[in-house]
C-alpha cells in the first residue's frame, strides 16, 4: 500500500467540534496550571511541550492532528492530498489553500507571505531552528498568490506533512518577527512573549516562568468562540499540588501531566471536585547518553560537538551496562502503574512503526558488570567504583523536578551502584530545564552532564520528523544559540542515509522497516537513548469544565477554543 493512500483515509472532514455555548467569552475565566511554568510562546526556540502547548492557543499550524491522530484542516479548508491535487502525482510537492478571510489578532490579514516566512525563518541557516526536522528536504517556498503557497522537495516526499503541521510547526507573523530571523531571533524578547495569532486566545501579560494572563481573541475566526473571556495560564510548584488544585479544590479548573505514582493520583482523586484524563501516544521517558566531554574545562563549542568524546561514555559497552542494570518493570510500577509500560523503543507507537524488541526488559544486573569487566573497567582500590587508565565511572545524572523523576533517578543510582558506577543526581527546575535560555548552563539542550532524563513525543502518527532529530550536524552549540534537536550529539553518515531514503519511500511496510531500523540503530544496537517507560499522558480537568478532549498527537490543548463552563 502507499502511504498517500493511508494519508487519504488518515484526513479528518473537520477540524471542529460542535459549539456548546453561543457567545464568546460568556463564561468569564478559566484556571490552567502547568507545573512546568512556560518559558516562552515561540516553539521554534523551544522543544519544551509546555512551551509548545501554551503557544498553541496563540499561534496555529495550517494543519493539525487529532485525538485519533487523523490529520484535520485548521487554518486551511482541506488537507492536501495527491487525489484533490493538493500533493503533486510525483510527490514532490504539496499546495495549501488557505480559508479565505483570516484574520491575525491585530487585524491584518493573514496571507501566503506569512506562510513563506515561516518557512524562511526556521530555515536561516544564521538561526537554530528548534523544529528544523520539520523542514527536512525543503528546497523551496512559492507563494503562488495571497492565499495559496507551494512547498518544493529536494526528492519525492511520501510524507509531505512535516513543514506547518500540528503544535511545533505554527505560522509566524511576517510582519512581527521580519527582523528577528537568524541569530536575532532569541533576542526579540517582545516578540517571542506576545507573538501576534490567529487562535483562540492573544497574550495580554506574560511573566517567564511564572504566569501568564490570555483574553479571548476578538478577531477569531468562530464568532462564538472561546467561550472563555480570559485564561490564566500559573506555571511553577509542583505536580502534587497541581493534582490537587483540581481534583480536590477545583481552585483551577485543568492541571496538565500530572506525572504522579498511582497511589498518590488515585488518592487525591478521590476529592471528587475533578476528574482525570489520560491516553497513551509516543510518549517515551528514556535516557540520553552524553556522547561528548561536558567537563567545564572545555571551551563551550568543544563541549557541543563529538570533537573531544566522552571519556567513557563513548564505549558502547558502558551504556550497554547501564541499560542492564535497569529493572523497567519496577520503574513502570513504581511511577506510573496502568500509565505506563516498560519499552525499549524510542518510538513505540503506532504499532506498526515499533520495533519487537522486549530484550530491555529483563534487568541483568551480572551481566553489566561482565561488560565493563570486558571492557576494561575494574574496581582496583576497592572503593566500589571501577575505573581504567584512571578515568573512574563516575557519572553526574541530570533531570527536571518533579517526584517520579527523582525516584527514578534513586532506583537507577542504586542498580548503578551494584554494577560498581558512581552516580551524582542533579535536579532542575523544568521551566529551566526545559527552557532553552542560551545563556543558563542548566538547559537539556546544553546537556552539561553525563545522562540525562526527560521524555517528548511526535506529532501525529509518522515518525519521520521526529527520527531525523538525530541528524549528524543539527546538535545544539554556540553557534546556533544552543538549539537543535540532537541533544546526545549522535552522528552516524549510515543513519542520515536512512532518514534520506525514507523520506523517499512511498511503501508503507517500507517505511515502517526503515522507520524500526532507525529506533534500533538510537536504542538496541548503539543504546545512545536507553528508553524506560512508554507514558500515558495523565491530566485533569474539574468537574465544571467541558469540551476537553485529551490529545497525545499534538497539543494537549488543542481544542482550548470549543472549552466551556458546565453550567
Amino acid at each position: 500500500m502507499k502511504l498517500r493512500t493511508l494519508l487519504l483515509g488518515a484526513v479528518a472532514a473537520t477540524a471542529f467540534a460542535p459549539a456548546a455555548f453561543a457567545e464568546r467569552g460568556s463564561d468569564g475565566d478559566v484556571k490552567v496550571l502547568y507545573w512546568q511554568a512556560v518559558s516562552i510562546m515561540n516553539p521554534y526556540l523551544s522543544s519544551g511541550t509546555k512551551d509548545i502547548e501554551a503557544s498553541s492557543m496563540v499561534i496555529e499550524p495550517l494543519g493539525r492532528f487529532n485525538e485519533t491522530g487523523a490529520m484535520v484542516p485548521w487554518l486551511v479548508d482541506e488537507i492536501p492530498t495527491v487525489t484533490n491535487g493538493g500533493v503533486s502525482a510525483d510527490l514532490t510537492s504539496i499546495t495549501w489553500k488557505i480559508k479565505d478571510g483570516l484574520t491575525w489578532s491585530d487585524g491584518s490579514a493573514f496571507t501566503a507571505e506569512d506562510v513563506k516566512f515561516t518557512a524562511d525563518y526556521c530555515m536561516d541557516p544564521d538561526g537554530g531552528c528548534q523544529q528544523l526536522a520539520k523542514f527536512d528536504g525543503v528546497s523551496s517556498i512559492e507563494v503562488l498568490d495571497p492565499l495559496t503557497v507551494k512547498v518544493t522537495f529536494e526528492r519525492a516526499m511520501p510524507n509531505p506533512y512535516g513543514p506547518f503541521m500540528g503544535a511545533e510547526s505554527p505560522i509566524l507573523q511576517k510582519a512581527q518577527f521580519e527582523n528577528c530571523t537568524g541569530a536575532n531571533a532569541p533576542t526579540c524578547s517582545t516578540e517571542n512573549f506576545y507573538p501576534v495569532g490567529t487562535g483562540p486566545f492573544v497574550v495580554e501579560d506574560f511573566r517567564p516562568n511564572d504566569v501568564i494572563t490570555f483574553k479571548a481573541n476578538d478577531k477569531f475566526r468562530d464568532p462564538a468562540k472561546p467561550a472563555f473571556a480570559t485564561m490564566t495560564l500559573k506555571g511553577g510548584g509542583d505536580v502534587t499540588s497541581a493534582a490537587r488544585a483540581v481534583l480536590e479544590t477545583a481552585e483551577f479548573d485543568y492541571a496538565w501531566n500530572l506525572q504522579l505514582a498511582p497511589d498518590v493520583l488515585n488518592s487525591i482523586a478521590e476529592g471528587g471536585k475533578g476528574q482525570t484524563v489520560s491516553a497513551f501516544g509516543t510518549l517515551v521517558e528514556r535516557l540520553e547518553m552524553n556522547l561528548t566531554n561536558p567537563s567545564a574545562e572545555l571551551p563551550a563549542e568543544t563541549r557541543a560537538t563529538v570533537a573531544e568524546p566522552h571519556p567513557f561514555l563513548s564505549d558502547i559497552r558502558v551504556r550497554k551496562a547501564l541499560s542492564m542494570a535497569i529493572d523497567r518493570e519496577l520503574l513502570v510500577e513504581v511511577g506510573y502503574g496502568r500509565a505506563g509500560r516498560p519499552t525499549c523503543n524510542l518510538v513505540p507507537a503506532p504499532a506498526m512503526f515499533a520495533s519487537d524488541n522486549t530484550e530491555c526488559f529483563t534487568q541483568d544486573l551480572e551481566g553489566a558488570k561482565a561488560l565493563l569487566e570486558e571492557a576494561g573497567y575494574v574496581d582496583s582500590d576497592g572503593d566500589g567504583v571501577r575505573e581504567k587508565d584512571g578515568v573512574k565511572l563516575a557519572i553526574l545524572y541530570q533531570t527536571s523536578t518533579n517526584a517520579v523523576r527523582q525516584d527514578f533517578q534513586l532506583l537507577i543510582k542504586d542498580w548503578w551502584r551494584q554494577i560498581g558506577v558512581e552516580t551524582e543526581l542533579r535536579n532542575i527546575e523544568g521551566a529551566v530545564f526545559f527552557g532553552g535560555d542560551p545563556g543558563s548552563p542548566d538547559t537539556f539542550q546544553k546537556f552539561y552532564a553525563d545522562v540525562e532524563m526527560y521524555a517528548n513525543n511526535f506529532a501525529g502518527t509518522d515518525p519521520q520528523p521526529y527520527l531525523a532529530m538525530y541528524r549528524c550536524g543539527n546538535e545544539p552549540k554556540p553557534s546556533s544559540q544552543w538549539l537543535g534537536a540532537n541533544i546526545n550529539r549522535y552522528c552516524d553518515p549510515e543513519y542520515d542515509k536512512l532518514i534520506d531514503e525514507l523520506g523517499q519511500t512511498g511503501e508503507l511496510e517500507k517505511r515502517a522497516e526503515l522507520a524500526k531500523k532507525m529506533n534500533e540503530m538510537l536504542t538496541k544496537e548503539s543504546y545512545t537513548i536507553v528508553p524506560l517507560v512508554d507514558r500515558g499522558r495523565v491530566s485533569a480537568h474539574s468537574n465544571s469544565l467541558g469540551g476537553v478532549i485529551l490529545n497525545t498527537w499534538d497539543s494537549e490543548l488543542w481544542n482550548v477554543a470549543d472549552w466551556h463552563r458546565v453550567k
